[in-house]
């Protein structure tokens, strides 16, 4: 694997906040997959959430897949509450758009995991069997049961819970290459 070239790849998009880490850095967890049943108002409702995605075993074997994992780091501060789903649609289209020249360069298995659930549509059909967009979807690191805050702490990454809308936020997109 040519890192080198790939992270120019990463810097020609933008996106030069970013760690290479192993498989086993990622942590996947069950109780990740209940925060998104039992509190998550796009439960059920995008093509991207569950019960519309793998179950956590399916997730951890994926995953386990590959040997190395990209993390890109997203800070961002929005003056207004409903700038996030631009910025996040936006920031979505940028990842999937690295992800396609990774694959074209001949890293055939690279496989985004966003950081958000799918934005790309201005309303989710709720199913991935008429989802206008099938070529585009991706998971979100929550759907995927990944434990963002023990993941991105283990490696050196801030990360907290927002209290205030005005903080900046730490987002995390994962890029599975192999």
């Amino acid at each position: 694997m040519d890192k080198e070239k790939l992270e120019e790849f990463f810097n020609q998009y933008g996106f030069t906040d970013f760690k290479w880490v192993n498989t086993n850095d990622i942590i996947v967890a069950q109780w990740v997959r209940f925060r998104c049943v039992f509190g998550c108002p796009s439960y059920g409702k995008r093509c991207t959430c569950p019960p519309n995605v793998p179950n956590i075993e399916e997730c951890k074997k994926m995953i386990s897949e590959y040997k190395d994992i990209v993390v890109f780091h997203l800070e961002k501060q929005l003056e207004k509450p409903e700038d996030i789903k631009a910025w996040s649609r936006d920031t979505i289209l940028k990842l999937l758009n690295l992800e396609k020249e990774i694959f074209l360069s001949g890293y055939y298995k690279t496989f985004l995991i966003s950081f958000d659930s799918c934005k790309i549509c201005e309303s989710c059909i709720g199913n991935r069997i008429e989802c206008r967009n099938p070529k585009m979807v991706r998971p979100g690191a929550d759907a995927f049961g990944i434990d963002v805050y023990s993941t991105v702490r283990n490696i050196g990454y801030p990360i907290h819970v927002l209290k205030e809308y005005g903080e900046a936020m730490n987002r995390y997109a994962f890029l599975l290459i192999e």
